[in-house]
């Protein structure tokens, strides 16, 4: 009876283990169902994160290299304005000069209109003058009357010389104002594109610092 007490016993308390250890397996299963789903979660989280950081590189790559081709087409067109800009100075500074050169002739040939002015009017004066003292110098009155047309025509001459100076010079002045007028618009065109230019540069870095 003891020895039958005794099995009975031990079977109880290996009935108890096993049931024990039964429980903590199967404790132990769901814990590693739950880590693994949770693992699984997890993974799951961090691949549709990288495929949106990837997305958004490509975008943020594709941005930045769409900046980049603009920053360099701006880059040109302010080169070529620029360039543009120095021909019509210096076909401004040159149209200039030529006006400088054009009043100064206009006004050495307003200065000897003036001197022939005068001097006809002497001739003149001397021809009444001579006509009145005596009707008898016909010779010399011929000679100045002569003198006198050839004076007048040199006088007419320089009228037309002057009147062709005068309209090649407000011609050339008219090309200048133009001039200076497209110097202002290109002025202009630059400042704008190097502030679009700095702008662009500056969405770049702030792109690229991203």
């Amino acid at each position: 009876r003891i020895r039958q007490n005794l099995r009975e016993k031990h079977a109880r308390h290996i009935a108890d283990l096993r049931a024990y250890y039964d429980s903590e397996i199967q404790s132990l299963k769901q814990q590693l169902e739950a880590n693994l789903l949770f693992e699984g979660l997890c993974n799951l989280y961090v691949l549709n994160r990288c495929e949106q950081l990837d997305a958004a590189l490509n975008e943020a790559s594709a941005r930045i290299k769409a900046l980049e081709n603009k920053n360099n087409m701006l880059e040109k067109q302010v080169a070529e304005w620029r360039e543009r800009f120095q021909a019509l100075s210096s076909t401004s500074k040159v149209l200039q000069e030529r006006i400088e050169e054009m009043r100064t002739t206009h006004k050495e040939k307003d200065n000897t209109i003036s001197r022939l002015q005068s001097r006809l009017k002497e001739l003149e004066e001397a021809f009444e003058k001579a006509y009145k003292l005596s009707d008898n110098k016909n010779t010399r009155l011929k000679e100045e009357n002569k003198m006198f047309q050839n004076l007048l025509g040199e006088y007419e001459s320089l009228g037309k010389e002057h009147e062709r100076v005068k309209d090649t010079l407000n011609t050339t002045e008219n090309k200048l104002l133009d001039a200076n007028t497209q110097i202002s618009d290109l002025k202009r065109t630059i400042l704008k594109l190097e502030a679009q230019l700095k702008q662009v540069e500056h969405e770049n870095t702030l792109k690229l610092r991203h």
